[in-house]
């Protein structure tokens, strides 16, 4: 498997984190153990590869979520109470784009928060 793609997966969902001021060490340890948790599965499921980036963003979603948060959150619907951004398509791809979960508003792609 090209490690370039891990790499590009990375670079995507930190890009998100730190567009939301959330790249905490703690933040990129969960990316980190993401990345490499896809590696396996990428490796069982080489076809996959275009779902990757979309499912690291998933995966970092949700342990952030286990951990009681929620990330990204949605900037655009003004008053509505707190909701987060979710990725679509639901496999990951092949070009995940962040969209709000009241809206069904796209918002971004992966790695353009």
């Amino acid at each position: 498997m090209d490690h370039r793609l891990f790499l590009a997966a990375r670079a995507r969902v930190l890009a998100d984190l730190q567009a939301r001021r959330q790249a905490t060490p703690e933040m990129v340890s969960v990316l980190e153990d993401a990345v490499e948790d896809r590696k396996w599965w990428a490796e069982q499921w080489p076809e996959g590869a275009m779902y990757v980036a979309g499912l690291v963003a998933q995966d970092v979603q949700d342990a952030v979520l286990d951990a009681g948060g929620r990330w990204p959150v949605c900037l655009g619907c003004g008053d509505a109470p707190e909701h987060a951004l979710h990725i679509q398509p639901d496999l990951g791809g092949p070009d995940p784009v962040w969209v709000c979960e009241e809206s069904g508003t796209a918002v971004a792609e992966l790695g353009r928060l």
